[in-house]
């Protein structure tokens, strides 16, 4: 499912245009990105957790060169999504 798709499915179901359900999407997915470059969890019960998770520093090898490289400590983004949500798609086996 795409971004439009979610856009068409929520303006249809709310009847409200698409132009608004479009901003408010991307107003949502916008204070998401904001919080987590910031170093916030966000929360969402029922759906599932979007967090930051620590990588360490680690060393890793560049094949072609032959030579060991150091991969810095970083933050990556990660979605934990919730008990019910993982029951739900995991009981609906097609």
């Amino acid at each position: 499912m795409t971004k439009a798709e979610i856009v068409a499915e929520i303006a249809n179901k709310t009847n409200v245009e698409k132009i608004a359900v479009q901003q408010i999407v991307e107003a949502f997915m916008d204070s998401i990105k904001k919080a987590m470059i910031n170093g916030e969890n966000v929360y969402l019960r029922g759906f599932g957790s979007f967090v930051i998770k620590r990588r360490a520093e680690k060393t890793g090898r560049n094949i072609s060169k032959n030579t060991t490289i150091i991969i810095p400590a970083h933050n990556i983004p990660s979605f934990k999504p919730a008990k019910s949500f993982v029951n739900e798609v995991k009981n609906n086996v097609k």
